[in-house]
């Protein structure tokens, strides 16, 4: 085992969106290509937020993503700790209390610099930063003093997280300084961007893990596509399981420019992992979303629609009208090409052997037949058979 330690270090304060869970692949992936250890820390010291649900919610979207961590710490267990590393900055004069909180005191005209392993060389003064708060009036720890605790008592030696935390690190600087410590290194991931390379919403794709998989996204989908999200393997592969994830990931090949989210691309990516599938597992999974249909004409239909699915809920869509009378009068094809339709029933009837190959002939020959356009007159038996355009 390597000496490399990362953690997870959500605030349940919600459901974990799709950002969220990225943060938490690429820390796992690192963990796991070197050997480490990955750390769950549920970060719940501010109460105010706290929604006691998020603590599962953040679970379960690790769990069902294959994101298992080592260990597992909640920092309101931690509140002595915390407690005694701030009677040390008290004995050394760092620290003042300020209407019931306590405020660390910062240095003036110091430079505070770190080599980002994303961004380069990364350069603060200290004269933008006022004094900041360490434990609030209720006693409980802010993210700063806290996050910097941990990460000096749990050995974290990376630490990647987004890059809206670039602004913090001064601080987290300045205490390690103050205790003495050495600090972890930092990698700051770019945001996954929407369209327009605006901030994320939950329309353009910034939804739980949960969302989607009720959506009919696969595990493997979600991570092979979350992982390319701001991070290029070594050649132009886009396929990767989570164990070639783990065997190619570096830290040297996370982007420093925002990722933008496509929908499309994630679809294509689902539509790469259905095709992977067992006639058989995709048949198990399809019933899980709808019960409703017999497992057995699932299985016959599984081979007609497995290329064409980009998600299982799109298998009712493709096959509805083999379970449920299609609403003929509502289908245009009926009335426009009548007499072709006409023809075609006689013809149908005299198929001797119901094979796809011998009916499309018999449909091309009427259309021939009658002076009708091949494609208009497939296009009307879809029409007429599935009740869809």
């Amino acid at each position: 085992m390597s000496n490399v330690i990362t953690r997870f270090a959500p605030s349940p304060t919600g459901t974990p969106h799709i950002g969220n869970i990225r943060t938490a692949l690429f820390n796992f992936l690192f963990a796991r290509n070197q050997k480490g250890v990955f750390i769950l820390r549920i970060e719940d010291t501010d109460q105010k937020r706290f929604v006691p649900e998020s603590v599962d919610n953040i679970k379960e979207s690790l769990k069902s993503l294959n994101l298992s961590w080592d260990l597992e710490e909640v920092q309101s267990k931690r509140l002595k700790i915390y407690h005694k590393y701030l009677d040390i900055l008290k004995e050394k004069g760092l620290v003042y209390e300020d209407e019931g909180a306590v405020r660390f005191k910062v240095s003036k005209k110091k430079e505070l610099t770190w080599q980002d392993l994303v961004h380069g060389d990364i350069i603060f003064a200290s004269d933008v930063i006022e004094d900041f708060v360490l434990v609030k009036s209720d006693g409980y720890p802010t993210y700063h003093f806290a996050s910097v605790v941990d990460d000096h008592e749990m050995k974290i030696t990376h630490v990647l997280r987004g890059d809206e935390w670039i602004s913090s690190t001064p601080k987290h600087l300045l205490l390690y300084e103050a205790f003495g410590w050495e600090s972890p290194k930092f990698a700051h991931m770019p945001a996954i961007l929407g369209a327009g390379h605006k901030k994320l919403s939950k329309r353009e794709g910034a939804k739980s893990v949960f969302e989607y998989l009720d959506e009919g996204y696969l595990p493997e989908a979600l991570v092979n596509f979350l992982a390319l999200l701001g991070w290029a393997p070594k050649n132009d592969k886009e396929i990767f399981s989570l164990d070639e994830l783990v065997d190619e990931f570096s830290i040297e090949r996370i982007n420093k420019n925002s990722p933008i989210f496509n929908l499309e691309k994630l679809r294509w990516f689902n539509n790469q992992w259905i095709k992977k599938l067992t006639d058989d597992d995709l048949t198990t999974r399809i019933l899980k979303f709808y019960p409703q249909y017999p497992k057995a004409e699932i299985a016959k239909l599984i081979p007609l629609v497995k290329e064409r699915m980009f998600t299982f809920k799109e298998f009712k869509d493709l096959c509805d009208f083999i379970f449920e009378s299609p609403q003929i009068a509502s289908i245009p094809s009926v009335s426009v090409l009548a007499a072709t339709i006409a023809s075609l029933s006689i013809q149908f009837g005299k198929v001797q052997d119901w094979e796809a190959s011998k009916i499309k002939k018999t449909i091309e020959d009427v259309a021939e037949k009658l002076k009708e356009d091949r494609i208009a007159t497939i296009a009307a038996v879809r029409n007429i058979v599935s009740g869809k355009p």
